[in-house]
């Protein structure tokens, strides 16, 4: 018996539009009903407040079709998620979802990445601190279909009323006390026919949702059994290298590979777009026979520039303030902020078999649909013809949106017709990836008898790209935006993330953007780090201007309640204004994006202003509703790990149209002796629906740090990170 989901179309009807789909003795849910049923808040066009929001909007069409639960009969459930899980935690967040609605243990639940999956059109794309968003709803309408379903069968088979069972521990109990195992009942729910009513359990009936877990897929990850791209054997797939240029976009111009292949190993060598690539028997052999070739190059996009030449061009770039600075009191800075690698733990890694008539992929991807369109065209299959696994990835922050390592291997595999192996070096990824691009910030804030009257921020930036799937999302919802349908795809992520919290009169905020050909995308927090960073730093300056505590200024101007509930939490908790020896200082900072907010408080230490070390942080964040507070937690950790490193140590140097950082011993990511051994971070209670938490943790956490700097050394930070000196001998181009 099939029945097909009424909110999707005939054409795009496959099996994971189905709501249910009988494979004995495994029972198979989608979600039933039309999207509105399965997300019953639904944001309406006039009410978008963020990207979180338009993302969740361009996904209606196809919400009903979204989760796709497998019940089977050793009594194991799972799900398969149509997102990519690079270390944020969501499998196991999704996981708690399934076995609060099933009264399973979540032990019994399991959660595989979905293939690309084109009949979801953009509700396959992961950012935006918008996954929880997206599939609150539902992941646990699924859940509660199958617990109907199991229910039903159940009392069939036992000849009672369904109303007089429940469940426990992955049984349905009966009246009299006994218990049917989920398992034995799958092929029996399976064969069921009928609608079967199935609404989620209120929040108010939650045991598992709302309690810290620890990540599902923990062990395997700390023991090494964790499967990631490189891991995965495919018959025929060998190690691959690329050889690239020494600037960015460089091209071949000529390649003599003589050397290289009479080398041991050694298998192909070939011409492709991004450089010259060789397959061989080792990933050892492969770098050998790399370094051996010689090749000339055309040049690249930004031979001429450098890090001079590209701030020139951003301070030249920043739009020009409203309020003249001689008609009221005002407070006024200037910030840069430095290109910084994503980093990500994993390389750029891919495996690709593509034959004359299909292709098969395997990456660590958060937007498959538009990686598939994109290898399909360049390998000249259709779209049908070519299968993408998303594979868990080894750390994003914005980098995997991007799935240039998939389409090379793609290319190289087609080029040299065989399977390939694809691992870019540390140095691949910090010279030819992906980068948050430079910043400027110009800001004025005017002010006069105790209020803030106008607050004005410019931002000037290297061109942001957004060709990874968020541009079809925004151009797909345009009509619907807040901020209008014609503006960039960069000014609309900005004006619907970027949000000044504080009831400061009059607020402008604008962004510029400089093209040029370099290889940027979304760092964790996009515009948010930095933007937010720079203006919670002069909120610190304003307050010493008007005479106010940093902490009591924010508190008096903050918008909500909730805001400053969060603010005096951390002020509580932190022991905001104790007494610090000479050379230590506190700092604070407060956020708020995707319907969640967050107030950091730090400590440093600063007597050598040259070497500041964060001693002590206490976060406190509210995102509504949490569903696995530790891996809240973990998520701010990880956001004031981010800020740390980015505020005080890393970033690239850009010479001569490369970054000269080749390895994270140049880029100076925060080490442990780095890291607050005090950290302290408290999750508000629940309310609500859940917000984003994702990216929410990093923009708070740069101003703390920044103005406890400044508190400490009693030097005003204007350009990040503080402490930046090529202190190494870069790598050879």
């Amino acid at each position: 018996m099939t029945t097909r989901d009424d909110a999707v179309s005939d054409g795009l009807a496959r099996r994971h539009f189905l709501t249910l789909l009988v494979a004995a003795p495994v029972l198979t849910i989608a979600v039933p009903g039309t999207a509105s049923a399965v997300i019953p808040t639904l944001p309406q066009p006039a009410e978008i407040r963020d990207l979180g929001e338009i993302l969740i909007l361009a996904g209606t069409p196809t919400a009903g079709a979204l989760a796709v639960l497998e019940v089977g009969a050793d009594g194991i459930v799972t799900l398969e998620l149509p997102r990519a899980e690079v270390g944020q935690g969501i499998t196991t967040a999704t996981a708690m979802l399934v076995a609060e609605e099933l009264d399973l243990p979540l032990s019994r639940v399991r959660v595989r990445l979905a293939d690309a999956r084109p009949e979801l059109l953009f509700n396959q794309l992961t950012g935006g601190s918008n996954t929880i968003r997206s599939v609150y709803d539902p992941v646990r309408h699924a859940a509660a279909a199958a617990r109907a379903r199991l229910l039903a069968a159940a009392a069939k088979q036992e000849g009672v009323d369904a109303s007089r069972l429940s469940t426990r521990d992955g049984s349905v109990i009966l009246p009299d006390g006994r218990a049917i195992a989920y398992g034995l009942l799958t092929s029996a729910a399976a064969s069921l026919t009928g609608v079967f009513a199935a609404q989620p359990k209120p929040e108010s009936e939650h045991k598992l949702v709302g309690t810290a877990q620890s990540r599902i897929d923990a062990r395997a990850m700390v023991t090494g059994q964790f499967k990631y791209t490189l891991d995965h054997d495919v018959p025929g797939a060998m190690p691959t290298v690329v050889r690239r240029p020494p600037t960015i976009n460089g091209s071949v111009r000529s390649v003599d590979s003589a050397v290289a292949e009479k080398m041991p190993g050694v298998l192909a060598i070939g011409v492709v777009p991004t450089g010259v690539a060789v397959v061989a028997e080792t990933f050892g052999q492969a770098m050998a026979a790399r370094d051996a070739l010689k090749v000339t190059w055309n040049p690249g996009t930004i031979d001429s520039l450098s890090d001079v030449d590209i701030r020139a061009k951003l301070h030249a770039a920043a739009l020009p303030f409203v309020v003249p600075p001689l008609l009221t009191q005002h407070v006024d800075a200037e910030f840069d902020f430095a290109f910084v690698s994503h980093a990500p733990m994993e390389t750029n890694s891919a495996i690709a078999d593509v034959r004359a008539d299909r292709a098969e992929i395997w990456a660590g991807l958060k937007s498959p649909i538009v990686a598939q369109q994109t290898i399909a065209a360049a390998v000249g299959l259709p779209e049908s013809a070519v299968t993408v696994h998303v594979v868990q990835g080894g750390g994003s922050f914005g980098r995997r949106l991007f799935f240039d390592g998939a389409l090379e291997a793609a290319q190289i595999s087609k080029a040299l017709n065989r399977p390939v192996k694809l691992m870019w070096s540390r140095t691949d990824d910090m010279r030819h990836g992906r980068a948050r691009p430079a910043t400027h910030h110009k800001l004025r804030a005017t002010f006069g008898l105790g209020n803030v009257l106008t607050f004005e921020h410019r931002v000037a930036a290297v061109e942001t790209d957004f060709r990874h799937g968020l541009g079809e999302v925004l151009t797909a919802t345009a009509a619907s935006l807040p901020v209008g349908g014609n503006l960039s795809f960069a000014q609309t992520v900005f004006l619907t993330t970027v949000n000044v919290p504080y009831n400061f009169g009059v607020v402008t905020s604008l962004l510029n953007e400089v093209p040029l050909k370099m290889h940027t995308a979304a760092w964790r927090s996009v515009y948010s780090a930095n933007t937010r960073g720079a203006e919670e730093i002069l909120v610190d300056e304003l307050a010493a201007r008007m005479g106010k505590d940093p902490v009591a200024f924010r508190r008096e101007f903050l918008k909500t309640a909730r805001q400053r509930a969060v603010l005096d939490k951390v002020a509580s908790a932190g022991q905001w204004g104790r007494s610090l020896p000479r050379g230590f200082a506190q700092g604070v900072g407060f956020h708020d994006e995707y319907q969640s907010c967050t107030a950091c408080l730090v400590e440093i230490d600063a007597r050598d202003p040259k070497a500041p070390r964060v001693v002590k942080a206490v976060i406190a964040v509210d995102v509504g509703r949490p569903i696995n507070p530790r891996g809240l937690q973990a998520q701010m950790l990880g956001g004031l790990t981010d800020a740390i490193s980015t505020t005080l140590r890393a970033g690239l140097h850009i010479d001569r149209g490369l970054p000269l950082e080749g390895s994270y011993s140049q880029f100076h990511y925060a080490r442990q002796k780095d890291a607050p051994l005090d950290v302290q971070i408290h999750v508000m209670p629940a309310t609500g629906s859940p917000g984003g938490a994702g990216e929410l943790g990093v923009p708070a956490a740069v101003g703390a740090i920044a103005n406890a700097y400044a508190r400490a050394t009693g030097i005003a930070p204007r350009s990040f990170p503080i402490i930046f000196p090529v202190d190494f001998e870069p790598f050879p181009r």
